[in-house]
């Protein structure tokens, strides 16, 4: 059973890692903002955006596509696939929420972005078992600055050029850098190098958003390939302490 100072060291990590975050979800909402703009959103449908749809990838694959006059079915198919990895966040998050109320994991889902797993899933992985306080930190901490980003980035217009800037990267930089922590093993580097093969070509060849929907899809076939090297725990199930164990109601 982790102590309440575990719990508490734990918590001020996250604290510290998800503002690190934050400090870049400021300025790549600022470019979201600007794609909106290009594709003539309103602010209403930005913030809106922001707040219900959650999910940076798609947004802007979505924006993008609006902006060259797609049809909404093929901007709802590739929406939907950016988003299809966070059925493999909510399999990896499950084991830690399995006792939890329906209703509050169908609220938490809404929250649970890349940022969120990534923080939620390394605190609860340190204190060995789910803590809601936790969660909403690091949920909160990247929604506010997110919104917020937007909101500035639709109403600057065109006076900010994210690309002279270097904003346009900012999110892919540090999405990698991100990344990087949770690799644990040959089948994770494998898996990360197979996506980065595929998606980069085919990117080049048909958009950003074709490119990261084919890496996503073919990469972990590569890791996949790869037979599992003696120490590797990268494919353990997670074994949570149960929530009584852990005194929570």
């Amino acid at each position: 059973m982790s102590s309440e100072a575990t719990v508490q060291e734990s918590r001020r990590q996250l604290l510290g890692d998800a503002l690190a975050i934050a400090a870049y979800a400021l300025p790549v909402g600022l470019v979201y903002g600007l794609a909106a703009l290009q594709a003539h959103f309103t602010l209403l449908d930005v913030v809106v955006s922001c707040v219900v749809v959650l999910a940076g990838g798609a947004q802007f694959a979505a924006a993008g596509m609006v902006k060259d006059g797609a049809p909404w079915l093929a901007i709802a198919g590739v929406t939907l696939l950016v988003n299809a990895r966070h059925l493999l966040y909510s399999a990896a998050i499950a084991p830690y929420t399995a006792e939890r109320p329906r209703k509050e994991r169908a609220f938490m889902a809404h929250f649970l972005t890349d940022e969120t797993f990534a923080l939620s899933l390394a605190h609860f992985r340190r204190i060995g078992r789910f803590d809601a306080r936790g969660y909403w930190l690091g949920a909160l901490v990247i929604l506010v600055p997110w919104t917020l980003g937007s909101a500035i980035g639709y109403l600057a217009g065109g006076v900010v050029d994210a690309r002279r800037l270097g904003l346009d990267v900012a999110f892919p930089a540090a999405m990698a850098g991100l990344s990087l922590g949770m690799v644990s093993g040959r089948r994770d580097v494998v898996a990360a190098l197979g996506a980065a093969a595929v998606a980069v070509p085919v990117g080049l060849a048909a958009g950003a958003s074709v490119g990261l929907v084919a890496g996503a899809v073919i990469g972990p076939f590569f890791g996949l390939a790869v037979p599992v090297s003696a120490g590797d725990k990268s494919g353990d199930p997670e074994m949570p302490e149960s929530s009584a164990a852990a005194g929570l109601p």
